[in-house]
């Protein structure tokens, strides 16, 4: 796939829950600090001697989860849900977790033991009935200010990801066994790694006296259709947490199957959006494999759609005709008012994306050429 291509398909598909309005910000330089510049509602991100500045421990876990949806859930919703609550993109430069090194970050991650002693999760206890992992990964994110010819560290974000589920063996090469992990026991597991983690950053000359937000994410399940959601979150700047405050997020597949426990006004409705937008494209398209939705909702409200349409077209035309009736059948039926993606693929080639950005009423639509 072409890079015009992923670069497209990149930008639709931050319309899922947090698509933002355009215009464009120029980078601004700092002795040998630069930013990437901005798009309204997002953060101007540091370069430093003409590098983007990575985290020192991205994408370290305690253990294997192949749902992917976890990671870009916690990752955006870390910035977008938490983040923007505290640091105003029109204020504060954003910077990858440059205080918590990879080795740290593992040391945290795993059991506490004789010869690691900084272990989060409790030792491992029976080995055919062992004791579960509930803490799955922590990312750093730093909130910034110029001030001068330097960038000062004005705010930190962390997030912790707790299980709801853990597996294991009980011996070398044998089955996996699933343990689920209720949202109290999570919860509490969470909470109290939080306040560890919170003195320990407290330590660090830089970190001693910079707001800490500490938020909190439970993983979805390892065969789950969506990714996980933030449930609480804090805010300190001492060595002491005093209180939390509790999200109410949730995220539903559509078409609900019979085990759905969805049942709300808001989210009937919105299934009933889906189901009228997918009965109609069907009718009308029969070589149409699949039409599935992922939807997120805060306080029993719609925040935003991701629809997946997996067609047999491989005519142009088919596609050209297709995207265009899409577009139409979602200004009819689907929900108004809340940011909508619609990703029309075969097999795993995109071939065209239907949207329509947070606060608009305006469909957008592009095609790919096969070239």
């Amino acid at each position: 796939m072409s890079f015009k291509k992923w670069s497209l398909i990149a930008a639709v598909m931050l319309t899922s829950v947090t698509l933002v309005a355009c215009g464009s910000k120029s980078s601004k330089s700092s002795s040998s600090y630069t930013t990437t510049g901005s798009t309204s509602g997002t953060y101007q991100a540091v370069i430093k001697n003409g590098r983007y500045r990575t985290s020192k421990a991205r994408g370290v876990a305690v253990q294997q989860n192949d749902n992917t949806y976890n990671l870009k859930s916690f990752e955006s919703g870390l910035t977008n849900i938490i983040a923007k609550k505290f640091f105003s993109t029109k204020s504060y430069i954003f910077q990858e977790g440059q205080y918590l090194s990879t080795s740290t970050v593992t040391n945290w991650l795993g059991r506490k033991t004789s010869s690691n002693k900084t272990g989060l999760n409790p030792a491992k206890g029976s080995s055919s009935n062992p004791n579960p992992l509930y803490i799955q990964q922590i990312e750093e994110q730093d909130y910034l200010q110029q001030s001068g010819s330097s960038m000062k560290l004005k705010g930190v974000v962390i997030g912790i990801g707790v299980n709801s589920e853990y597996q294991y063996q009980k011996k070398t090469d044998g089955p996996y066994y699933t343990k689920s992990i209720s949202k109290a026991k999570g919860e509490a597991e969470g909470k109290k790694a939080a306040a560890i983690i919170l003195k320990r950053l407290r330590k660090k000359k830089t970190l001693k006296n910079v707001p800490i937000v500490i938020a909190l994410y439970r993983q979805a399940g390892e065969d789950s259709l969506v990714g996980g959601t933030f449930f609480a979150y804090a805010k300190s700047n001492s060595s002491k947490i005093s209180s939390w405050t509790s999200l109410n997020y949730k995220n539903v597949v559509l078409p609900k199957t019979s085990t759905s426990s969805s049942s709300s006004s808001s989210n009937t409705g919105t299934s009933g959006s889906f189901s009228n937008f997918k009965s109609q494209i069907q009718n009308f398209f029969p070589n149409i494999s699949g039409v599935t939705a992922q939807t997120q909702y805060k306080d029993g409200t719609l925040q935003g759609m991701h629809i997946t349409i997996t067609t047999q077209f491989y005519s142009q035309t088919e596609i050209n005709s297709f995207t265009n009736y899409i577009a139409s059948a979602a200004k009819k039926y689907l929900p108004s008012g809340v940011p909508i993606d619609i990703v029309i693929k075969a097999d795993t080639d995109v071939q065209a994306v239907v949207y329509r950005n947070s606060g608009s009423s305006k469909w957008l639509t592009h095609v790919f050429d096969s070239y």
